[in-house]
């Protein structure tokens, strides 16, 4: 089983607004080659960070209304939550992902 969860419109308040510990958002779609690079980056940190830092992933193409709220215009779109309220984020896959996206967590968590 996954240590990551799946979010969509409807579960979006409930599993990031509401999370009582930091999330990990990451905006993908199954056609964006770069979501499917950094993926398993996500998903390992997803397991090293379980317990800390909850991970979820939203599919852009059927999930449209969040990304839209948060102007989000590119793929992967990786953003960092704390108490509701965007804290970091990355856009695109970057050099040295996994590196990047602790950093990302990290900043949020220290």
């Amino acid at each position: 089983m996954a240590d990551y969860i799946e979010v969509t419109d409807g579960t979006w308040q409930k599993e990031v607004v509401e999370s009582d510990v930091p999330v990990l958002v990451d905006f993908w779609a199954p056609w964006c080659g770069p979501c499917r690079a950094i993926a398993p980056h996500i998903e390992a940190l997803a397991t090293e960070y379980k317990g800390k830092v909850k991970v979820a992933k939203v599919n852009t193409d059927q999930n449209q209304r969040i990304a839209t709220s948060l102007g989000i215009r590119g793929i992967p779109a990786i953003f960092m939550f704390d108490g509701g309220k965007v804290v970091g984020q990355l856009a695109g896959l970057p050099p040295n992902p996994r590196q990047r996206l602790k950093a990302l967590i990290d900043g949020a968590t220290a």
